[in-house]
């Protein structure tokens, strides 16, 4: 039976990263040397397990394949190895198991992987959703689960065709003993076929293959610096851009890394470091954005690496999600980075909860005695496509279609409103680096000539929807308004929320952002660098219109 990552991952420095708080200001890598978009640079690229099979679908594996512990035995509340339950309702191919009947009265069924009306769906989800790649995971296809992995990658390769979806071949090598020539003759012998699909996703020109597993520090991963360096080295020969899922801790060499292998991390093309395991919360995202993932960032550029970091829906069962906040702000933070492409993690993983596929809603979709938590779990009603939705939203942020925003513009429901909590924030002009001050608490206009932050200095940034903000200063609790239509300079003044009052983040290219007045679609600035009051008066955003935007107590 093939383990979950989660069962050999440790969870190093999850603690920490769940209860440190701390978050700077934003500071985007200059100099960077990305690949130009192609299939996973300026992309979404989903993990696709494909790994559910059913008695009776015509698998190979003639098995309860990832459902159950037991594949022999039909999955029941005794036998699961699932820890969230899929949404049903549009599958067209389904199977009786051993639970109770749903809230709702209807059968408890699951779906096969192995049936194409199944790929089919998926891959018409991640059309719909903004889903751009998806990296089929391939274990060892050389026991008992081979010949079914084997119909799965022609199966997902018909249904991207079909969808106007890309897909790659992601090798992961856990426990793969023999691996360093059978990944080899396994890429020769079939997988490099599957290049010839107009579907096949590729960088640069090159067919994409994704090695996830090298320098991990468990039994489950033991090969030499020198084995993973030759394997990535072949894949480059053959005209492969290879992409390495790699340790949280890769650049550092320590906890989830093993030393020694930063020569093999810097050969690949595009680095991805695992993230399941590793926060829990959007703290915890912050958390590594300051301590890790700027710094891997700047690695990466120094040595022309793409920078693909994960992003995480949450574990559903440890109820993580926070009706999307959690991935909304990692979604926000990797962005802010300068991610070349984000990795979600993953599309159909049932199994360990952080899955983005369609999903019980509510206890009328889950069996009676399941035990398990649906999307509303923590009282805010969600659609079983929520985290679809939210997927196709960020990646509207990371291609620049929308811009850079805190705030997830997501409603749980369609049409619904959208609860999320107000954060509160403060504005430091790039030009005087001095923070933006609601002076004489808030009688007088904005101006940016404080060294700290104080009462005065802080802001709640409000959603004004369609992706815009408004901004309400807590030294008064009134709104910030572009007085007389931009012309005279801005003050917190204003109780309701109007043009004059709604702004759009725009993201810059270091990382700061600059405020565009919605009351006459001008940038405001901070003249005479800082010395005089805020104004909405630039055509264009320069130095004197930056930002940085950094979320505080």
């Amino acid at each position: 039976m093939t383990v979950s990552r989660r069962q050999f991952l440790g969870s190093a420095a999850a603690g920490v990263a769940a209860t440190t708080l701390p978050l700077g200001p934003a500071h985007a890598a200059v100099n960077r040397r990305a690949s130009s978009v192609g299939d996973v640079v300026g992309k979404i690229t989903v993990g696709y397990q494909g790994w559910f099979a059913c008695p009776g679908d015509g698998a190979p594996i003639q098995a309860w394949w990832h459902w159950a512990q037991d594949w022999g035995r039909t999955p029941s509340p005794t036998n699961r190895a699932i820890i969230s339950w899929p949404d049903m309702r549009e599958y067209a191919a389904a199977y009786p198991t051993g639970f109770a009947r749903l809230g709702n009265g209807a059968l408890a069924t699951l779906f096969s992987s192995y049936d194409s009306s199944t790929v089919d769906l998926h891959f018409r989800w991640m059309a719909q959703n903004g889903c751009d790649t998806a990296a089929l995971q391939r274990f060892n296809p050389n026991g008992g689960e081979g010949a079914t992995r084997d119909a799965m990658a022609l199966k997902v390769r018909q249904a991207a065709e079909a969808h106007g979806r890309k897909f790659y071949i992601m090798y992961d090598v856990t426990s793969w003993t023999s691996m360093q020539s059978e990944i080899k003759a396994d890429w020769l012998n079939k997988m490099a076929a599957l290049t010839a699909s107009s579907a096949y996703a590729r960088q640069g020109g090159r067919p994409v293959v994704g090695i996830w597993g090298f320098g991990f520090n468990d039994d489950n991963h033991p090969w030499s610096p020198a084995a993973c360096l030759d394997v990535i080295q072949w894949f480059r020969a053959q005209g492969c851009y290879v992409m390495g899922g790699v340790p949280t801790y890769w650049r550092e060499g320590k906890n989830d890394s093993r030393a020694g292998y930063l020569d093999v991390y810097h050969a690949f093309h595009m680095l991805s470091p695992w993230m399941v395991g590793r926060i829990g919360d959007a703290a915890g995202s912050d958390w590594f954005y300051q301590n890790v993932n700027l710094a891997d960032q700047a690695d990466c550029n120094a040595h022309g690496i793409d920078y693909q970091p994960c992003v995480l829906p949450g574990d559903l069962s440890a109820g993580q999600r926070a009706h999307g906040d959690f991935m909304w702000r990692q979604f926000y933070n990797m962005v802010r980075v300068g991610a070349q492409g984000l990795y979600i993690s993953m599309f159909d993983e049932y199994n360990e909860g952080n899955q983005i596929a369609k999903t019980a809603e509510s206890a009328a979709y889950l069996p009676t005695n399941a035990g398990m938590r649906s999307l509303d779990e923590d009282g805010v009603a969600c659609s079983s496509d929520y985290y679809l939705r939210l997927t196709a939203d960020g990646g509207r942020m990371l291609k620049g279609q929308w811009p850079l925003t805190p705030l997830r513009p997501t409603v749980p429901v369609p049409g619904g409103t959208n609860p999320q909590p107000t954060l509160v924030v403060a504005l430091r002009s790039r030009a005087s680096g001095f923070f933006v001050t609601a002076e004489s608490a808030g009688a007088s206009p904005l101006i940016a000539n404080r060294s700290a932050v104080g009462g005065w200095e802080r802001f709640q940034l409000l959603d004004a929807g369609n992706g815009r903000v408004a901004l309400r200063s807590l030294a008064n609790n009134r709104l910030v308004c572009a007085e007389s239509s931009g012309s005279a300079p801005l003050v917190a003044n204003r109780d309701a929320i109007g043009p004059w009052e709604t702004f759009q983040l725009m993201r810059n290219a270091d990382g700061s952002v600059a405020l565009l007045s919605m009351a006459n679609q001008r940038y405001v600035t901070t003249d005479a660098a800082g010395a005089s009051p805020l104004l909405a008066s630039r055509t264009t955003a320069g130095l004197t219109e930056s930002f940085d935007l950094t979320p505080v107590a």
